[in-house]
């Protein structure tokens, strides 16, 4: 199921659908993107304060390019990145993964996060783990 909010950023912000099959294309075609893993929005209401800031986000980091991981497809993907926590934001740079940011976050802890994530070595030869927080505070600074 999905909601008029993630919807939003397919329809009129322009946020490719991710699948399965057009996945590896699109981080690995992509310089820097994160992937919004959004699961169930009934289930995982956060989801929609996520779409909510997204697009500040990417306002703020314009290297970054997001696509929307359709929810059939989110399971087999979600086993490639190893965050256990919807929403997630999933950076990866040219395929190789960066970390995730998992619940909706504080503005300022957002800001904080994907600067370190962004910084990371752009020649990474291994996975870095993901950064997980259990923060679920609403503000956005």
């Amino acid at each position: 199921m999905t909601s008029p909010l993630i919807n939003r950023l397919i329809d009129e912000l322009d946020y490719p659908k991710i699948t399965e099959a057009n996945h590896s294309e699109f981080v690995n075609d992509t310089k820097t993107s994160v992937l919004f893993f959004a699961g169930n929005p009934e289930r995982f209401p956060e989801s929609l304060d996520v779409a909510i800031v997204l697009p500040e986000l990417l306002a703020s980091f314009s290297q970054l390019k997001a696509g929307v991981v359709l929810e059939e497809d989110e399971a087999p993907l979600k086993r490639r990145y190893a965050f256990s926590i919807y929403p997630a934001l999933v950076f990866v740079r040219e395929g190789v993964v960066l970390g995730s940011i998992c619940k909706v976050q504080d503005w300022q802890e957002y800001l904080i996060q994907i600067n370190t994530l962004l910084q990371a070595n752009a020649h990474i030869s291994q996975v870095i783990p993901t950064v997980n927080s259990e923060v679920s505070s609403h503000g956005r600074g």
